[in-house]
């Protein structure tokens, strides 16, 4: 059996005072939950003060984006082995936010997923369509291809090293949430997608769900066959309802 696995993305959210209060309650809160595994993906700045917290806890840390290159004259980026130094386990690639305001293409985010393989990290590695590729009928065409830019970069091997988030574009931030069952729809094609190349792969697959998790639907999306655990946003900035979810992921 897949275990579970929740993650925070905080995105640009954060001081040093607050993140300090929530960081007490969550580890708290998640000490005895010991069957599911827990994150936090959190802004560049504070990779040390959360390395520093969450050592010795049983919540691993990491960040929201990477470049692709290792170093060189890139000014405002920061590479692999940056992120490397702080400790992280993983990385999120391909987010819509990222795709959608800043412009990356499928490309970069499997250029970006190459380079976070390459330097030890695990990439959670993010699909989605927006809400006029679902109402035109032309989820999987978007979803399909936008796996399939990191399978043809990194092969199905690859992905046997990385995590997959499903994060409907139309459900992000929106309070909008896809019914359990047209997510799991979503998560048993990207699982398939990946059993057309190597089946014990797509097996092992953990496939995250995001797209307004809370803590009072979590556990019914969790229940659905191949829903591993969600990437979480703006419940993971309330502790108690990170909490909450981590607990159903239980």
């Amino acid at each position: 059996m897949r275990r579970k696995l929740v993650v925070g993305n905080w995105k640009m959210h954060g001081r040093l005072s607050t993140n300090t209060v929530l960081l007490d309650k969550v580890i708290a809160g998640v000490r005895e939950l010991q069957r599911a595994d827990y994150a936090v993906c959190v802004p560049y700045p504070y990779l040390s003060q959360v390395q520093s917290k969450l050592q010795a806890t049983n919540i691993a840390w990491g960040a929201q984006n990477l470049n692709q290159f290792e170093e060189g004259a890139f000014t405002g980026a920061v590479s692999p082995g940056m992120l490397t130094d702080f400790g992280c386990r993983y990385v999120i690639i391909g987010h819509s936010e990222r795709r959608g305001l800043f412009h990356e293409s499928n490309e970069i985010a499997s250029a970006k997923f190459d380079a976070a393989l390459k330097a030890g990290l695990t990439p959670i590695f993010c699909v989605g369509e927006t809400l006029a590729e679902r109402e035109a009928g032309v989820t999987e065409q978007v979803v399909g291809k936008q796996l399939d830019a990191v399978l043809d970069c990194a092969g199905p091997k690859g992905l046997a090293k990385a995590v997959v988030a499903y994060e409907p574009v139309w459900a992000i931030g929106t309070g909008k949430t896809a019914s359990p069952e047209q997510a799991q729809a979503v998560h048993a094609f990207i699982r398939q997608r990946v059993a057309q190349q190597d089946s014990q792969v797509a097996q092992a697959l953990c496939i995250l769900y995001g797209g307004s998790v809370k803590a009072g639907n979590s556990a019914e999306l969790f229940a659905m066959p191949d829903i591993d655990g969600g990437l979480i946003g703006g419940a993971a900035l309330v502790a108690d309802d990170f909490v909450a979810i981590c607990r159903a992921a239980q």
